[in-house]
């Protein structure tokens, strides 16, 4: 439970500009919540919020001398959230992780009826493009990716050398990779997480 706020936020604006620490932690125990919150609101992602939102509490220690410019605080954080929170996705968004995360979190905002649908085209898409790969590299890909068998029980399972079905598993990765980010703008491994988990 948060303490009883007892200085106004000019009072901790000035103690925080000293550098004083105590401060520091009192701002954040006073708006850490709300700048979560807030930030939920872009990433609907509590996880990601909470990380966004520590980043944004480091930024304003860091740049604490510069706060005489800053009129209210309160108005400074949140607008820093937000930016830093628009900053931070468009750098995720070249990462397959946070892309992942964000397809994840999107796809639980959904009702079930939108997420079957989608699903739906996402496996046919994927079961159109391994249907151009020969048959011997398709079961191998269906029974290591979609069956989750490891290499050893494959090549147990259908007679070849573990290092056929590695290889098998190196060209399908290849071709279906390359056909996934043409057609639909993402790795194959987001994919591959977010649908056939």
């Amino acid at each position: 439970m948060r303490t009883k706020q007892t200085i106004s936020d000019q009072d901790l604006q000035a103690k925080l500009i000293a550098g004083e620490e105590t401060a520091f932690s009192e701002l954040y125990d006073r708006y850490s919540d709300a700048i979560s919150a807030h930030i939920r609101k872009f990433v609907n992602s509590s996880d990601l919020a909470e990380d966004l939102t520590q980043e944004v509490f480091i930024k304003v220690w860091q740049c604490k001398s510069r706060l005489d410019e800053v009129r209210s605080i309160k108005a400074y954080l949140f607008i820093m959230a937000r930016n830093h929170t628009i900053n931070s996705l468009k750098k995720a968004m070249r990462s397959d992780v946070a892309m992942a995360e964000v397809i994840n979190s999107f796809v639980e905002q959904r009702n079930d009826t939108e997420e079957e649908l989608l699903s739906k085209e996402y496996l046919e898409y994927l079961e159109k493009a391994l249907s151009d790969l020969p048959y011997r590299t398709r079961e191998v890909f269906r029974l290591c990716r979609q069956e989750g068998k490891s290499y050893d029980e494959v090549a147990f399972a259908l007679g070849i050398s573990r290092n056929a079905v590695k290889n098998h598993m190196v060209g399908s990765m290849k071709i279906l990779s390359a056909s996934v980010k043409k057609d639909l703008g993402i790795s194959l491994s987001v994919l591959l997480t977010v649908f056939l988990k």
